[in-house]
């Protein structure tokens, strides 16, 4: 028969990630470190695996945040192995930070403490100075003003309740919003029906979407000519979804007051009219306990028992467990695979319990409980059938 998997784990960690989040890895069936060798699973943050071979043995991927620009999504997906994150987890982190970004762009708050911080503190003077100096850095308050948001997830759904308490006007745009997010989107934003609206109209626009081909430079020469003069943009999605030479160039002529991101580079260092934080949007204490309890949870439950939740790159598949014996069987989404699957494990003299098959894209998964023990040699004959990509056979460790 297969080796059952009540074995020992290897989870091997490549960024410092959550105490609290890793203590959800037993240490009766996880081994856990920075230093193991032929891991199952790799958990990180912000390390580059696109530079790095990902050792055979490697069942899952596991991002405590967002983005997974930092992990080659399409070469895993090949292997049969799913990538996970944690969206949402950092969203609240995200809009606090969005909402202080607007109020240092509407305050000017950066060259005003540049201001006091240039002042020569023994100055007999220094009242006067202050009073003559801060004209210069008058601004404006966010009631009545119109921010616009592109992308209209977790994050772009908080900011938008957010703006609205604070008296403001929304306007919101995203062709691909999902029904939770529709739902949990509040009723006085006003749907947009493209990019170019948002800029148009809006006085801050706030920017919410991953970095892919179709995002590369959303916000570019072409289109910043739009936003009005004296608006605010911001970026604390990704670096590459505006094109920063083109902002640089709108803030020099004044079509633009502002530009305020978590990106610093080269093009915008020290610019007068930039805000450029440290990447900062989700670096709070909540926010990463709260990446790795979600990510982790999810790793688990993959290792475990093959299910899937908020992979990037397989469909979300759960099935409860009503059999202690389980095969989950990764393949490419290609006619009559199932009957396949189930043709092999009928032939063997093994009963379906039970049965789940979805697909995403290319990617397929599929979740077969059975009434008894599976031998190697069908695993064998599952792992032969042109298009799977990966066979787990995931015996309940509770059994």
């Amino acid at each position: 028969m297969a080796e059952p998997t009540h074995r020992r784990l290897r989870v091997l960690v490549l960024n410092q990630v959550s105490a609290q989040g890793l203590k959800r890895l037993p240490a009766e069936r996880y081994d856990v470190g920075k230093d193991l060798a032929d891991p199952d699973a790799i958990l990180l943050r912000s390390a580059d695996l696109h530079a790095a071979p990902i050792p055979p043995g490697v069942q899952a991927i596991a991002r405590a945040g967002a983005g997974t620009n930092n992990i080659p999504v399409a070469a895993m997906s090949a292997r049969g192995v799913p990538v996970f994150n944690a969206p949402g987890a950092n969203a609240n982190a995200v809009k606090e930070l969005v909402l202080a970004g607007m109020l240092l762009a509407a305050r000017n708050v950066a060259p005003a403490l540049r201001f006091v911080a240039a002042l020569d503190p023994a100055a007999p003077d220094l009242d006067k100075l202050v009073e003559d100096g801060k004209k210069a850095y008058a601004g404006f308050e966010l009631a009545g003003h119109t921010l616009g948001i592109v992308g209209l997830g977790k994050i772009g759904c908080l900011v938008a309740d957010a703006a609205i308490k604070l008296g403001m006007d929304v306007m919101g745009f995203d062709p691909h919003i999902t029904v939770d997010a529709a739902w949990s989107l509040p009723s006085q934003v006003k749907k947009a029906a493209s990019v170019a609206e948002v800029l148009k109209h809006s006085h801050f626009v706030t920017l919410h979407v991953p970095l892919i081909e179709a995002t590369r430079n959303l916000v570019d020469a072409d289109n910043v000519v739009l936003m009005r003069p004296g608006a605010v943009l911001l970026n604390f999605s990704r670096e590459g979804v505006v094109d920063d030479a083109a902002v640089v160039a709108a803030l020099e002529r004044k079509a633009l007051a502002a530009y305020v991101c978590d990106f610093p580079n080269a093009v915008l260092h020290g610019h007068e009219r930039v805000v450029a934080l440290p990447h900062l949007g989700a670096s709070t204490r909540e926010a990463e306990e709260n990446c790795a309890r979600m990510v982790i949870d999810q790793l688990r439950s993959y290792l475990e028992h093959g299910q899937v939740e908020h992979a990037v790159n397989f469909p979300s598949v759960t099935m409860p467990r009503e059999s202690a014996w389980r095969v989950a069987i990764a393949n490419a989404n290609v006619p009559n695979m199932l009957g396949q699957i189930s043709t092999t494990v009928a032939r063997a003299g093994l009963n379906i319990h039970n049965m789940v098959n979805k697909s995403r894209g290319e990617m397929a998964y599929t979740l077969v409980d059975v009434d008894s023990p599976v031998a190697d040699a069908v695993l064998a004959d599952l792992r032969r059938i042109d298009g799977v990509l990966a066979v787990r056979y995931l015996p309940d460790p509770a059994a």
